[in-house]
């Protein structure tokens, strides 16, 4: 803002001023540790830094990671602590891609002092995240999964008897105009023009090659397109109902606690009742781990899913397994059972269920629990496109995502928030509700202090209020 005597002198000048450049600051040679910025600390991060000091998070992925370090050669790693903590802060702060995590890092002092580091010690780079993935086996990860649902158990956020299970699309990190030809590497553009010219274009336009492209049926076929970086993308309709290349992750949700005890990437091809299967066998893992650690959990008694995971064999496998089914049925009218008693009765039994009281009940539950786990991981949490290629990296990175979601189900059972932005929210509602709540006190003192005086006379003595009880009739 220019001040008055600026304005004096800028109207006698004749409207003229001289801007004042900011001159080039020489920094300091030697800076004081105790100058040095320093973060007051993030609630929610002190918090779940306690809870996995409690639990021993570090002494757990060291053990468990030794095996990839050497222990004399090799030039200094972060600790394995650090890069899992790192990738919780990707799911907590809705960043999708490792080089965010590592900025985000960077910038944030309550960040730094989740990780461990000081106000003079540079954060780890995007790079040697990469490398420490790349690093650390799927099994390592699944791990680190699996001792997240310990410390749920531990809290009785975890009950494993009724378990909804749903996927959804992940966009890939690969675009539909550089898909190949898997038998002979041609690309689609060239292809397109070998097209135009065998039906007699010998000099095809961009607008003729989309002409042709569009008359052409199933030209997005799996089996004869890939992607040369990224051969396990598949291409297929998103949920906007855009085509890309996509992979899916499906989750097994504890449909009593919104837990996630499984998560599965998958070719985003295969349907429904092909994915099933693999992510049910990782929950049942799961819950046995968990139960074998000492903890009260069923072990899937039920399984409940929407009509694109009905089949006969889907039907037939769960009830040998001895998992009852909540499967919705679509309708296939009427069905011929000839040969096929065992699909027959599994069927029936599947209908009968989902027909009665507890039936409809788990089914809409189901719609609650599961999207909200995509809406957590996916949305917000900012992995609904992924920055990685191959279904290893993804199933990694997504691993340690939905354990932070289930991190995310302990802090709201412990602070009444389960992620940053919760808490933020939470404490701004508190503060509002604190303010009502003064306003209200004052409210009620002021029409006690009505209420005495209308009830004495205007020539008493201000003594008089002094000495008559609160809310005293006489």
């Amino acid at each position: 803002m220019v001040s008055y005597t600026g304005f004096i002198l800028f109207v006698l000048g004749g409207g003229t001023m001289s801007m004042k450049r900011k001159k080039p600051r020489q920094s300091e040679l030697w800076v004081a540790t105790g100058e040095l910025a320093r973060s007051p600390g993030h609630p929610f991060y002190e918090r779940l830094n306690r809870l996995l000091g409690e639990h021993g998070f570090d002494e757990f992925v060291e053990g468990r990671c030794a095996k990839f370090y050497a222990d004399r050669m090799g030039r200094p790693s972060i600790a394995p602590g650090v890069y899992f903590r790192m990738l919780l802060v990707g799911y907590f702060e809705g960043l999708d891609s490792e080089r965010g995590i590592a900025w985000r890092v960077a910038d944030s002092l309550s960040l730094r002092e989740f990780l461990g580091y000081g106000p003079g010690e540079s954060t780890p780079d995007h790079s040697t995240l990469s490398v420490i993935r790349r690093r650390l086996d799927v099994e390592t990860h699944q791990e680190v999964f699996a001792w997240v649902l310990e410390v749920l158990a531990g809290q009785g956020l975890i009950k494993g008897k009724t378990v909804g299970v749903d996927a959804t699309t992940l966009e890939a990190n690969a675009a539909l105009r550089s898909i190949v030809r898997g038998d002979t590497g041609q690309g689609y553009r060239e292809y397109l023009k070998d097209l135009a010219r065998a039906a007699g274009n010998e000099t095809p336009t961009g607008e003729d090659l989309a002409r042709l492209d569009r008359k052409r049926p199933k030209k997005g076929s799996n089996k004869e397109w890939e992607h040369p970086h990224d051969p396990e993308a598949r291409i297929t309709k998103m949920k906007d109902g855009r085509t890309h290349l996509a992979h899916v992750a499906e989750h097994a949700v504890d449909l009593e606690t919104s837990a996630v005890v499984a998560v599965t990437v998958q070719g985003a091809d295969r349907g429904d009742t092909q994915t099933m299967p693999r992510t049910v066998q990782e929950a049942c893992e799961n819950l046995r781990g968990v139960q074998d650690a000492g903890h009260d959990v069923a072990i899937m008694d039920e399984v409940v899913a929407d009509k694109g995971y009905h089949s006969n064999e889907v039907m037939e496998s769960l009830a040998e397994m001895g998992i009852r089914s909540y499967v919705s049925e679509p309708d296939r009218g009427r069905r011929r059972w000839k040969s096929k008693a065992a699909a027959q009765q599994a069927v029936y039994a599947n209908r009968r269920r989902i027909r009665g009281e507890r039936g409809k009940r788990l089914i809409r539950g189901r719609g609650e629990h599961l999207e909200r786990s995509f809406a957590h991981a996916y949305t917000t949490g900012g992995m609904r496109r992924v920055h990685l290629r191959g279904q290893e990296n993804i199933l990694k990175r997504v691993l340690v995502h939905l354990a932070a979601f289930n991190l995310g189900l302990v802090l709201r059972s412990l602070l009444g928030a389960g992620s940053p932005r919760g808490w933020a929210a939470l404490a701004a509602v508190q503060a509002v509700l604190s303010a009502a709540l003064r306003v209200l006190k004052l409210s009620q003192r002021l029409c006690e202090w009505t209420t005495i005086s209308n009830r004495f006379p205007a020539q008493t003595p201000l003594s008089a209020f002094a000495t008559a009880p609160r809310g005293s009739g006489s």
